[in-house]
């Protein structure tokens, strides 16, 4: 089919991967840094043409596009940007992050409690959030409100632009799903939830199929409907139903391939994103994950590496030692409020080693009571792709896949984003060029790497240490 390309616009960098369309192979790519602080349209549009030079994009038949997530666009009726809506470069300060979680509440409590958020559009909104950011430009900025005439997403108005700013602008499901305003449980914008949130009706997206083009350029290039980061990545990785992908940051997220829309979840645990291949993508996060591993390092003072060697030395279990990692308090379960709690201390569980295997063991089981959360709804998850650096720690490999009682893959480091928004890329070309179907995407490999597959005696094991720490968790804090 020839060559694609894919762009993941992050909030701080733009990447390119110019890939075969048919067999996924990387031929060339191309890295530019934001040239601002704050990550504004016009900054991504300079690194994407500075992240082009050289060539990169020669002879490229389908460009496909990926984002930073939640970064909103809001557009004047003349399509000029009236304030980029978006995380800065680095996320958000205190400040910043405690007036989206108060315009999130204001929206919660305008449409009627997080059941009424739940039914409308799967999920309850969070501060980062697109409506919320859309609700406190409204808050802060009335003047500059009132001038927005249409809103868009990251990807969205790279595509517009890409295309020469046609008279229509096009969005993916996946994409769409993420805004807070479009309800993957009847597959349509709900634009009573913008005029909600920014006081008046605007225009919004034309939301295409997973392999619909978006148009082509001025040059001739097809160009694919575009998706959000996280759907670009678990595209990039190949994952289907049955799969996972779980990420290691500060934080934690747990996302799975699902073919329906999860039932309405007024809790908040659940978000109902789309994927970007017509199936669903709903997704937990953790408010702690690599936080725990990083304070325990720093009390013990050693760096992650020597954590994860002393993990090693001590046993299953902790020899007694339950280490519950709510450091910044909780989303799953819902414990805003809470601290992290270390019990079983004795004279003879009082060494290093015991408190780091705990760190290990209360991160996973953490990480672990999120799956669930997708289980009990009914998301298969047989095989789990665990990201970020810390996947690479002998612990992490060692202990995950009794306690996340799955097949646990740790790809090899590549630019998953960019690849997914290539992969639709090729999609797209395939369909328009007659050699694929619009149900089916190309098959490219899946992504190297080393997987890792528990015995019965590991999860035998696993199940003893989660059924002691939630012992703990609910004796701490109850039920949940």
């Amino acid at each position: 089919m020839g060559i694609v390309a894919g762009l993941d616009s992050s909030s701080v960098y733009t990447r390119i991967v110019v890939c075969d369309a048919d067999t996924g192979q990387v031929v060339r790519h191309g890295h530019a840094d934001h040239p601002a602080a704050e990550a504004t349209p016009e900054a991504w549009l300079l690194s994407l043409g500075e992240a082009a030079g050289g060539g990169v994009l020669e002879d490229v038949s389908a460009i496909g596009v990926a984002a930073q997530a939640h970064a909103v666009v809001a557009l004047d009726e003349t399509g000029a940007p009236v304030r980029a809506a978006s995380p800065p470069v680095g996320g958000e300060d205190r400040g910043r992050a405690a007036a989206l979680e108060a315009a999130a509440r204001e929206l919660v409590d305008a449409l009627g409690g997080p059941d009424a958020w739940s039914r409308a559009v799967g999920s309850v909104p969070q501060g980062g959030a697109p409506v919320a950011r859309l609700r406190r430009l409204a808050r802060d900025n009335p003047e500059a409100a009132r001038r927005v005439a249409g809103v868009a997403l990251a990807q969205d108005w790279l595509v517009w632009q890409l295309l020469g700013r046609p008279a229509r602008m096009a969005t993916d499901r996946g994409g769409a799903s993420s805004t807070g305003y479009w309800s993957p449980l009847g597959g349509a914008w709900r634009p009573e939830l913008v005029e909600l949130a920014l006081g008046h009706a605007v225009a919004l997206p034309e939301v295409l199929a997973p392999a619909q083009p978006a148009g082509r350029t001025p040059e001739g290039q097809l160009i694919s409907a575009g998706t959000g980061e996280t759907m670009a990545a678990a595209f990039g990785l190949g994952v289907g139903p049955g799969d996972a992908v779980i990420s290691l940051g500060a934080s934690g997220s747990v996302c799975a391939v699902h073919g329906a829309a999860l039932p309405p979840d007024a809790s908040g645990g659940v978000t109902a994103y789309a994927d970007a291949t017509g199936h669903h993508l709903p997704v937990v996060r953790t408010l702690n994950a690599v936080r725990v591993l990083r304070g325990t390092a720093e009390l013990l003072g050693c760096d992650l590496p020597a954590l994860s060697d002393l993990a090693l030395r001590s046993t299953p279990g902790a020899h007694g030692l339950v280490f519950l990692p709510y450091l910044a308090g909780e989303r799953v379960p819902a414990l805003p409020h809470a601290a992290g709690t270390l019990t079983g201390l004795r004279r003879e569980s009082m060494k290093p080693e015991h408190l780091a295997r705990a760190a290990f063991e209360g991160m996973l089981c953490g990480l672990a009571d999120a799956a669930d959360v997708l289980r009990r709804s009914g998301v298969r998850i047989d095989r789990v792709f665990l990201l970020g650096a810390a996947a690479d720690l002998p612990a992490v490999r060692d202990l995950a896949p009794s306690l996340l009682g799955a097949t646990v893959v740790i790809p090899a480091p590549a630019t998953y984003t960019a690849l997914g928004a290539a992969r639709q890329a090729a999609w797209s070309l395939g369909v328009d060029q007659g050699t694929l179907s619009p149900d089916t995407p190309p098959k490219w490999p899946e992504p190297a790497g080393e997987t890792y597959h528990p015995t019965d005696e590991a999860l035998a094991t696993g199940t003893g240490i989660r059924q002691q720490f939630a012992a703990v968790r609910e004796s701490t804090h109850g039920e949940g």
